[in-house]
C-alpha cells in the first residue's frame, strides 16, 4: 500500500507520496509565467530550488521574491535554477511579478508555477490543512541535477525565509558532493570541514597518527576544504 501525506484528497486527488531525502523528486508538467514546463527537463543538469508561497500580493511573500531576485546571480553561479509556486492563476502571477519589478526596480527571471488544481502542491505536500486548506505553506525543496531531493525546509506563513541560508545550504551540499566531507554546525564557505569518521578499529588507530587541521577526538577531525 502506497504511503500518503495528503489530507485533502478532494482538492488534491493525485497520490501524494511522503517525500524523503535521497529519493527522486516527482516529475510533473505545469503552466508557469515562462510557459509550460516539464520538471525533469527543467531540472536536467541543474540544481533546482522549488519554493512555494501562500499567495500573490501578500507582504511577506513579496519580500521573499525580492530576496530571491536580488540573489539570482549568486544562484546562477552555483548552477541553481529557481522555481516558485502558489495556488494562484498565471495571470495573477504575471501582474504580481510586474508590480514587484516596477516598484523595486529589479528583474525576476525565474518562472512561477500556477497551481490552481493543486497538482504540484499535492505532489510535494505543500498544503497543510491545519494551517490552510486553500494556500500552500512556505516550503523549500533543493533538488540536485540527478533529480534527487537533498533538502526540505518548511516555514510558517508569518516567518519569511533567509535567502542567504538557502545559498549556504547549496554551498554545503555542493562541497560535500565534491570533497566527500561533512560540514559542522554554523559552517560558512571557506571554513574547515569535517573528515568522515573511521568506521573500523583499524581505521581509528590509523586516524590517531594522521595530521589534520583540528582534531578534538579520533572521530571528530576537521581539515581545510
Amino acid at each position: 500500500m502506497q504511503e500518503t501525506c495528503c489530507n485533502n484528497q478532494d482538492k488534491m486527488p493525485e497520490i501524494c507520496n511522503c517525500l524523503r531525502l535521497g529519493e527522486f523528486a516527482p516529475d510533473f508538467e505545469a503552466e508557469t509565467t515562462h510557459g509550460k514546463i516539464k520538471f525533469s527537463e527543467f531540472n536536467k543538469g541543474h540544481w533546482v530550488i522549488l519554493f512555494s508561497h501562500p499567495a500573490d500580493f501578500t507582504p511577506v511573500c513579496t519580500t521573499e521574491f525580492i530576496g530571491f531576485a536580488q540573489k539570482q546571480q549568486e544562484f546562477e553561479k552555483r548552477n541553481v535554477k529557481l522555481l516558485g509556486l502558489s495556488i494562484d492563476s498565471v495571470y495573477s502571477h504575471i501582474e504580481w511579478v510586474r508590480q514587484i519589478e516596477e516598484n523595486f526596480e529589479l528583474k525576476i527571471n525565474f518562472p512561477v508555477i500556477a497551481d490552481l488544481r493543486y497538482k504540484v502542491s499535492g505532489l510535494f505536500n505543500m498544503v497543510h490543512p491545519a494551517i490552510s486548506e486553500d494556500h500552500a505553506i512556505r516550503t523549500v525543496y533543493i533538488i540536485d541535477p540527478q533529480g534527487i531531493l537533498r533538502t526540505y525546509i518548511a516555514y510558517p506563513s508569518s516567518v519569511g525565509r533567509n535567502i542567504d541560508e538557502i545559498i549556504r545550504i547549496i554551498d554545503a551540499l555542493q562541497l560535500v558532493d565534491e570533497k566527500k566531507v561533512a560540514t559542522p554546525a554554523n559552517w560558512k564557505p571557506g571554513e574547515n570541514v569535517i573528515v568522515p569518521p573511521p568506521r573500523t578499529t583499524e581505521d581509528m588507530q590509523q586516524r590517531l597518527h594522521e595530521k589534520h587541521e583540528e582534531c578534538s577526538s579520533w572521530y571528530l577531525c576537521k581539515t581545510k576544504p
